[in-house]
């Protein structure tokens, strides 16, 4: 280890302040060692937005870059966290290699959000870059840091695996009614739809359940891969103008849609010789109280089950209370009466503080992180093992497929006439 490790405070700068970047500022108030220092994106309005954000939670002195170049130069930067648009991942990741190997910055350590790429070549190319620039990286799966999913995880294989035997099912399943911003809904930019939107957590989140404590990732060998699309709610008549009017023009799921639900199975083989089972779901036509989340694991003589709405906070609102449309209780809230499930603690729930709390704790130790581009890359193979899958209506054997230039429909035929 070098011996300028470990820092005593690892100082962060975002790239990209929607959405998602806001949801890893509020986490890192349940994180130490840290200090959030800059933020680029190319909206001087929001990037202002997040960096008075930064001071109000008092998290750091950011500066607000209108330039991703000038914020990669700066003195007090030590790692970024790349959280812009899928379509923008692979040229800012360009950018930020090219600064670090020419010695104009002096970024040592990145982390990325989900999914690490479009296609498996564009996810290679990102591996590529990070190693050939020295850097450290993690692969930002926030499911795999959920404290369900970690608690029943440690249960499952320190008291029924060494009675009983490994498990081999994982389900999971994640859906919700729909996106935030334009670009998650076209293919040509977001690189599919809810597949690659959401089953990169799910599928992660499966293998991660099945892979035994402390061994690596790939000591599960990937085999195979079946899924199915289907555009079930938004390519109807009424919905599509109600996106279209939403979101803008551009998004016109009349002529150009992309899949709102997807199902997945990709089986494995562990180091016996035994297989195992990733089942997955998600869907963007789901209408209940707000993201759902749901896992199992199935082994010989046990289960173990989580749902994110199953809340042990409800509170109850009659018609009589009215107020603003907002997402204060729970993520992608479709109502505002009735009886509500609250999540109290989205970011620890989802496992954002937890995530946060071990790549910077990573990053400052000069350690490599549980989750790194590797996995990223590995997701990415099994995204469109299972596009390939539905669109040919077979089963995808990884030994006999080359998928390095293979693009989904959706991200090929999206494009404007």
């Amino acid at each position: 280890m070098s011996s300028s490790f470990p820092r005593k405070t690892l100082r962060i700068g975002f790239i990209g302040s929607g959405f998602i970047a806001h949801f890893h500022l509020k986490s890192l108030l349940g994180v130490r060692n840290v200090e959030v220092t800059a933020v680029y994106s190319p909206t001087p309005a929001k990037r202002q937005a997040f960096a008075d954000e930064v001071a109000r939670l008092n998290l750091g002195e950011c500066t607000a870059y209108a330039s991703l170049e000038d914020m990669l130069a700066a003195n007090n930067l030590d790692a970024v966290w790349l959280l812009s648009p899928n379509h923008t991942r692979l040229d800012t990741m360009r950018v930020i290699a090219g600064a670090v190997r020419d010695g104009r910055s002096g970024v040592f350590a990145i982390a990325c959000e989900k999914p690490l790429a479009r296609t498996l070549r564009d996810a290679r190319e990102m591996l590529s870059l990070v190693e050939d620039a020295g850097l450290n990286h993690g692969y930002l799966e926030n499911q795999l840091f959920s404290t369900a999913v970690l608690r029943g995880k440690d249960i499952i294989w320190r008291r029924a695996v060494p009675a009983t035997g490994r498990p081999y099912i994982a389900r999971a399943a994640e859906e919700h009614a729909g996106p935030h911003e334009p670009w998650f809904w076209q293919g040509h930019q977001q690189g599919g739809g809810v597949l690659l939107d959401m089953m990169c957590h799910s599928v992660e989140v499966g293998r991660f359940l099945l892979t035994a404590p402390g061994a690596p990732r790939d000591s599960l060998k990937f085999k195979s891969a079946t899924g199915s699309v289907a555009t079930l709610k938004w390519a109807r008549k009424h919905y599509a103008q109600d996106l279209s009017a939403r979101m803008g023009k551009e998004v016109d799921y009349t002529s150009r849609p992309s899949e709102d639900f997807a199902r997945g199975l990709l089986t494995f083989e562990d180091a016996e010789g035994n297989e195992v089972v990733v089942e997955a779901t998600t869907s963007w036509a789901y209408v209940g109280p707000g993201l759902r989340i749901e896992l199992e694991v199935l082994g010989p003589e046990y289960a173990m089950e989580f749902s994110s709405l199953s809340t042990g906070l409800k509170v109850f609102m009659s018609r009589a209370v009215t107020g603003d449309v907002g997402e204060d209780l729970v993520e992608k809230q479709n109502a505002e009466q009735g009886l509500m499930p609250v999540l109290e603690d989205e970011a620890g729930v989802y496992g954002y503080t937890d995530e946060n709390r071990h790549m910077v704790e990573a990053f400052r130790k000069g350690e490599a992180p549980l989750e790194t581009f590797h996995d990223g890359v590995a997701v990415v193979e099994f995204l469109m093992a299972l596009y390939k899958s539905a669109e040919e209506g077979r089963t995808i054997h990884i030994a006999d497929e080359d998928l390095n230039d293979y693009v989904p429909v959706v991200a090929r035929t999206a494009l404007p006439a």
